[in-house]
């Protein structure tokens, strides 16, 4: 199932208290993912694609391994590269990538989704979806197609998308297409299409806990509060060892403690907040609403309870810093002025000293530590990284952004700067790399060019007899061809046959320079000699000819071998050349575009850096002001409990 299929439309509620006065204020905040329950449970979301069995392709394989290594950039830079050289063959079919483009060009999509490219991503499934393509895959790419457009927060838009599914859906994303169609009609405000979507998921392994919260929602929303009431108490009483689970539990029991509190249905609402975990990320809010349960009832020593268990937590906690005060309130109720202005006086010094971490916070930010505590590369190794923030020293700029931190907004806005300091270290890399290439390329040119001269003289040598040789070889082949239309038995003789025959020649020149005056019986043994040589001659042709092929197929079999090692030859050696000639441009054109490149992100990065920072200043601003209105309230309540607390010295000594 898809990472983030459990993440619905969910209900947040945001207890906001004033201690000194029993009313209570709520504010529902609808939220489109569990952004801050993922922070602790959640891991990275990995890429739909998953890889296939028998891979052949090098390339993709290396995409996808980058893939699950969450390296999207580089996962995304290499299958692009893969898929442009695919489709730019002649007969792509012939290519490893073949059997896989389908898989390949849905892979591309996700890395990109993945990578938050949402309109590259977008265009590449619609490009699917527009194809000639089997029902299956066009339901799956129009899936995801609406799942882009649900994340980007166009809930119209994925509606629209998710209407055009017809036909048979893949066995592997029907739940999780029925989920994210439930997603969408809630949040296109379609709740009773959504409950009954809901309805047929929530006994679904892999969706327990969140279909029926979601159920629980939707019926709220479509005005079946009973029902919907069942459905959140339903879900707050399961029983798993899942994280995430455990956490959706949790937060049923404070949504729908937190509604029946408001409604002042005091005791139904603590045995809901009591149901949290103490460890959970919800337990602070659960713990400070389940004190307000028992003291608006008048239960103050009953409050305390989970009162003091809270103020004993990490003081940048809002729900903290409420306790703080609230458990004074409390000792005050309980006419016990000497404990609580004690505990006022100790809230006032907390809230001090907060106050100072918060103005230390602010200027850290502004001085850009912020953003260096964000990039450190140890926290990238911990998926608990937010957290660990806390712990590091000389970064007070992050004890009160875990909220913030942990939102959506944030979280998109941080990975936005994350990659872009990914890809301005990739940048810098990239610059070296160009160095050392540039140092590559001198070194093969200090090695090359002193033996090349050397070399290219004593090649044009061979080269000369060789084209000797060759011309040789093609004047016999011609020959060889011509006699099988016109034997000449006299040019197959050997070489004692033309000897012999240029000295009878020689021969004949003297005895015609002699004249009649020689015996005829010499005259008559030349020409026999000569009769007896043009015989063998002639009665060998055939063997010789035979032969003179057979040779001359040889001799091809040596002038193709030479051939292979001339050509060999003459590659490695425009090789040598080219391994450091024609490159100097090239990487100049290159080191300009990067260097363009780094302004403009050096332009981005800093305009999402003061984005980044700005939120939290932002913040920060915003829990100094609540911090400065709760010192004044301890400061006016400390000092009505010692006037309450010294009254009621003088009455008991008056009494006395």
């Amino acid at each position: 199932m898809f990472a983030y299929a459990k993440v619905g439309t969910v209900r947040h509620a945001r207890t906001r208290k004033t201690p000194h006065m029993p009313k209570i204020r709520l504010r529902r905040v609808y939220l489109s993912a569990l952004a801050a329950l993922l922070v602790f449970f959640a891991p990275a979301a990995a890429a739909d694609t998953p890889a296939p069995e028998d891979l052949k392709d090098l390339f993709f394989g290396e995409a996808l391994y980058c893939a699950f290594q969450a390296e999207w950039f580089d996962a995304i830079a290499r299958l692009d590269a893969e898929l442009a050289q695919h489709h730019r063959l002649d007969e792509p079919r012939y290519d490893t990538l073949y059997p896989y483009i389908g898989q390949a060009e849905f892979a591309v999509g996700d890395f990109e989704l993945a990578y938050r490219m949402h309109r590259r991503a977008g265009r590449a499934i619609s490009a699917v979806i527009e194809g000639d393509v089997a029902s299956e895959v066009r339901n799956e790419a129009i899936f995801r197609l609406a799942r882009i457009y649900f994340q980007k927060d166009q809930p119209q838009d994925a509606l629209y998308a998710i209407e055009r599914i017809q036909g048979q859906v893949p066995e592997q994303i029907r739940h999780d297409l029925a989920f994210l169609r439930a997603q969408i009609l809630m949040a296109n405000g379609y709740y009773a299409e959504a409950v009954r979507v809901l309805t047929d998921l929530q006994d679904i392994t892999g969706f327990t806990g969140f279909a029926t919260y979601n159920l629980g929602i939707a019926l709220l929303e479509a005005g079946r509060t009973g029902e919907g009431r069942r459905y959140l108490d339903r879900t707050g009483q399961l029983k798993s060892s899942d994280g995430l689970t455990l956490a959706i539990r949790d937060k049923s029991n404070l949504v729908l403690g937190t509604q029946l509190l408001e409604e002042k249905r005091y005791q139904d609402a603590k045995l809901l907040l009591d149901r949290v975990r103490l460890t959970g990320p919800f337990s602070n809010r659960a713990l400070l609403g389940s004190g307000w349960s028992d003291a608006f009832e008048g239960r103050f020593e009953r409050a305390l309870v989970p009162w003091r268990i809270l103020m004993q937590r990490e003081v940048t906690d809002a729900s903290v810093q409420e306790a703080l005060l609230a458990v004074p309130y409390a000792y005050g109720k309980l006419n016990v002025y000497s404990q609580a202005a004690l505990l006022y006086n100790n809230a006032l010094a907390k809230f001090s000293n907060e106050i100072d971490k918060l103005d230390a916070s602010i200027k850290s930010i502004r001085e850009g530590f912020f953003l260096k505590a964000l990039v450190r590369e140890e926290l990238k190794q911990d998926t608990n990284w937010v957290v660990k923030l806390r712990s590091l020293p000389s970064t007070p700029e992050t004890y009160y952004l875990l909220d913030l931190m942990a939102s959506h907004d944030f979280q998109e806005s941080l990975k936005n700067y994350l990659d872009l300091e990914a890809l301005r270290q990739k940048m810098a890399t990239w610059e070296s790399d160009l160095d050392a290439f540039e140092q590559i390329i001198a070194q093969r040119r200090a090695y090359y060019e002193p033996l090349l001269p050397g070399i290219d003289q004593e090649f044009r040598r061979l080269d000369t007899r060789m084209r000797l040789r060759l011309s040789q070889r093609d004047r016999i082949e011609h020959h060889l061809k011509a006699m099988l239309t016109m034997p000449r038995p006299d040019f197959l003789a050997t070489s004692g046959e033309r000897i012999f025959g240029e000295q009878i020649a020689h021969l004949k020149q003297r005895l015609a320079a002699a004249g009649d005056d020689l015996p005829g019986h010499i005259v008559a043994r030349v020409r026999r000699l000569r009769g007896v040589l043009d015989w063998h001659i002639l009665t060998e042709f055939d063997r010789r000819f035979t032969e003179a092929h057979a040779h001359l197929r040889d001799l091809n079999g040596d002038i193709a071998m030479l051939m292979t090692q001339y050509t060999a030859f003459v590659r490695m050696r425009q090789a040598a050349t080219q391994s450091y000639q024609g490159y100097g441009e090239d990487i100049d054109r290159c080191r300009q575009r990067i260097r363009e490149a780094e302004s403009q992100l050096g332009e981005l990065m800093a305009r999402q850096g003061q984005l980044l920072e700005d939120m939290a200043v932002n913040e920060l601003s915003f829990r100094r002001e609540r911090l400065a209105e709760f010192q004044v309230k301890a400061r006016f309540a400390m000092a009505d409990s010692y006037d309450r607390a010294t009254r009621k010295q003088i009455e008991e000594r008056i009494e006395q």
